[in-house]
């Protein structure tokens, strides 16, 4: 892999007694989509803004094309930046949002008003440059923000969960448009987000984070299916973590996990056997809840299996509440558990 050019190296975040960040490393490469991933209160957005200079490391330093930006104020950071909440000015058009950067920049009127027909064009609202935020659904005015920010031409785009104020089907339709427009630019972009499905569709690589450090850094198939702790195999994705065996001294039960697609489900007869309790109906899957029964309950107790089969398979098999079922764990799907709590594919 070539140099980083957005390196983040040994960087800590105390606030008095509080820890938001503990040792956190990470190199980007120009153009990547990276997308800072984990629950509430787990530091994402205080990387954001370290990386942004609104907050200062306690230690640690940030690089940027190997120029040392640490002590750098914002304003001296080329970074552009778009907030959950729009941030746009009631009072201003869409145009003038989105020129309002460019003030003071030693531009004539023309110049930037072809630069912010320009921005406007590439987020295709260009036909509404005229109307007020008020005038404005939601996500056209984070298409907005996203023109305001894109407009500065900067070395890297900051969005901090730009699209979690938006209904599922915007969303989905925006974080389509925002990959689109991040690959046409070739613009380095971080992301904060606590969904996994976003980071999962829109990231070249995501960092997974909890309690102020990195729990995995990877693409999105890595830590879907190569998970290095359970906290990351059960943040990402829906998953089973079953044991099995009786305990021996000292030694635990064993553990593995395995996700609801990946169990393999058929018409009653060799091999483990369940019962279904549930079926929910997802539209191209139902996940179902199985009861293990006979041998499999000897394996595994009373533990409930999740899993999810395609609705043309569950027609197929005439699956229904209390039906019984042939259960296979595929060898190459199931993820075994280390007793340091580690995990081995």
């Amino acid at each position: 892999m070539s140099e980083a050019y957005l390196s983040i190296q040994g960087v800590n975040k105390t606030f008095d007694s509080f820890t938001a960040l503990r040792d956190i490393n990470i190199d980007i490469q120009k153009n990547e989509f990276i997308c800072l991933l984990g629950p509430s209160g787990c530091g994402k957005t205080t990387l954001l803004r370290i990386i942004a200079g609104l907050e200062k490391t306690t230690r640690g330093r940030v690089t940027v094309g190997g120029k040392d930006i640490t002590a750098l104020p914002p304003s001296k950071r080329n970074f552009g930046m778009v907030f959950q909440s729009y941030a746009l000015f009631p009072n201003l058009t869409a145009h003038q949002n989105v020129a309002y950067g460019l003030q003071g920049r030693n531009l004539s009127k023309k110049e930037i008003s072809d630069k912010v027909s320009e921005a406007l064009s590439l987020v295709d609202l260009l036909h509404l440059k005229d109307r007020y935020p008020a005038q404005l659904s939601g996500g056209q005015q984070q298409r907005v923000a996203l023109a305001r920010a894109c407009v500065l031409s900067p070395d890297f785009l900051l969005l901090d969960e730009p699209l979690s104020a938006l209904d599922a089907k915007v969303r989905t339709k925006l974080r389509e448009e925002i990959c689109n427009l991040q690959k046409k630019l070739g613009i380095t972009t971080i992301m904060v987000t606590h969904d996994q499905e976003e980071a999962l569709t829109m990231a070249d690589r995501i960092v997974v984070m909890n309690n102020a450090e990195i729990m995995q850094v990877g693409t999105p198939q890595q830590v879907y299916d190569q998970p290095e702790s359970p906290f990351v195999a059960d943040f990402i994705g829906s998953i089973n973590f079953l044991t099995y065996g009786p305990p021996k001294g000292n030694i635990p039960r064993t553990s593995f996990a395995v996700r609801p697609e990946h169990i393999r489900i058929s018409s009653p007869g060799s091999g483990f056997q369940a019962v279904v309790k549930h079926m929910e109906f997802r539209g191209p899957f139902y996940r179902l809840q199985l009861q293990p029964i006979r041998d499999l309950r000897d394996l595994l107790g009373n533990q409930l299996l999740s899993v999810d089969v395609s609705s043309q398979h569950a027609h197929k098999l005439n699956l229904m509440k209390f039906a019984e079922v042939s259960v296979e764990f595929p060898q190459e799907r199931v993820i075994s558990f280390t007793p340091d709590a580690g995990v081995t594919a």
